[in-house]
């Protein structure tokens, strides 16, 4: 049964059978003793497939979307492609000047949390450091999707694909203050802004425009803006930030102005990886002319440079491939 649908038994089990002749005498009390046994197994399969149970390949693949975090080393794989210079689903404004920048498949990248940390990535030839900064749809959990720049920190390009280690990065040092930039399209009716220079995978964000108004959540979305669907006011905003290692932060004075990037004082962290001592607020500099983002919904296929290294260099073994086609068909 490779369709996964279930098959139908029509047992009414609120009503009596319709009377029906009795079998005949010559009846064979095996084939009669066979046929139930089948009926009950099948009765059985559909039961079970109905009430919902996941078949035992599917519960051995399913994992907790969690991004990147601690200091546990991980084992899996990495592979490379090019952004061409675009931010990715994280809406990044552009790739990191350096370049180095990787994409994560959906149970790591896990619907926009991992985006802005940073990964310490150990290859053949190296170690480097990357932002999270897109999702690989296709990618499995441990299958890191670097830049071409980061892959040739590590490995020699014309391998395509190779082991690799990698852990989050905490505290990493931040390239300045927290930026935020509001999307377009926003309002007092329709709140959602970007976080960005968090160096740390963000918790929560929350919203309000006095001192007095009690604090609103904002729902993270996938293209990793934090979305208020009643909107928060016309602004000016006191946003708090929250990581998830517990450094908190407050901003003041952010405006509703879309598509800009407003740069505050306040920094997620204080240098040296110790947290932040919290600030009631900070006022923001003059917003930077910076290009304006549209989130990717999904990625273009990895460039990925197909290797001609022996089937070892990959984790996934043969027995685990089988399951899994066994699974998709």
């Amino acid at each position: 049964m490779t369709d996964g649908s279930a098959v139908d038994i029509n047992i009414d089990l609120d009503h009596p059978p319709e009377d029906r002749p009795a079998p005949s005498s010559g009846a064979k009390p095996w084939l009669v003793a066979t046929g139930v046994t089948i009926l009950a197994a099948t009765l059985g399969l559909t039961l079970t497939l109905r009430s919902g149970s996941t078949p035992a390949c599917a519960a051995g693949r399913t994992l907790a979307a969690a991004p990147p975090t601690g200091t546990a080393t991980k084992t899996g794989k990495a592979t490379f492609y090019d952004s061409k210079g675009a931010g990715g689903n994280c809406s990044n404004p552009a790739a990191p000047a350096n370049r180095l920048y990787v994409a994560l498949g959906p149970t790591e990248y896990s619907a926009g949390a991992a985006c802005g940390g940073f990964l310490d990535v150990v290859g053949p030839k190296g170690t480097v450091r990357v932002l999270i900064m897109d999702q690989c749809p296709e990618c499995e959990p441990g299958h890191l999707d670097l830049s071409r720049e980061a892959f040739a920190r590590i490995a020699d390009p014309v391998q395509g694909l190779v082991p690799v280690t990698y852990r989050a990065v905490v505290n990493p040092p931040l390239p300045g203050p927290l930026t935020f930039r509001i999307k377009e399209g926003a309002s007092q009716w329709w709140f959602a802004v970007r976080v960005g220079n968090h160096g740390n995978p963000l918790r929560s964000v929350e919203v309000r425009q006095r001192d007095s108004d009690p604090w609103q959540s904002a729902a993270r979305q996938d293209y990793n803006y934090w979305l208020i669907a009643s909107g928060a006011g016309p602004g000016p905003f006191n946003l708090r930030v929250t990581d998830v290692y517990g450094n908190r932060v407050t901003a003041g004075g952010i405006r509703m102005a879309p598509g800009q990037v407003q740069n505050s004082t306040v920094r997620m962290y204080a240098p040296g990886g110790g947290a932040a001592p919290r600030r009631p607020s900070a006022s923001t500099r003059p917003p930077s002319n910076r290009p304006s983002v549209t989130p990717t919904p999904t990625r273009r296929p990895v460039e990925v440079a197909r290797t001609s290294a022996p089937a070892t260099d990959a984790p996934t073994t043969s027995s685990a491939r089988a399951n899994a086609r066994w699974c998709e068909g």
